[in-house]
């Protein structure tokens, strides 16, 4: 599902306008991404949680040249799936 499918099924679901929809899945992934900026943990009850991996600096390789490179570290969000969508995706498995 993209987030154009979203908007739409948003607003057909509530009756809300095209901007109003566009403007309520803005606000929740852009809360998503400023929690996790600020180092939160966001957790949706029955969907999963979302958090920061950090990445410590280590040495790497070009794939192209073979020149050994210094990767900076970093964070990276990770996504857990929560029990309640695992057990609906795996139903008649």
């Amino acid at each position: 599902m993209r987030r154009e499918h979203l908007v739409n099924l948003l607003k057909r679901k509530t009756g809300a306008t095209r901007k109003e929809a566009n403007d309520i899945v803005d606000l929740f992934f852009n809360s998503i991404k400023d929690a996790l900026k600020d180092g939160d943990r966001v957790e949706l009850r029955g969907f999963g949680s979302f958090s920061l991996r950090k990445y410590n600096d280590r040495m790497g390789r070009n794939p192209k040249t073979g020149e050994a490179i210094k990767i900076t570290p970093k964070n990276k969000p990770f996504f857990k799936t929560g029990k309640e969508l695992k057990e609906k995706i795996n139903q008649g498995s």
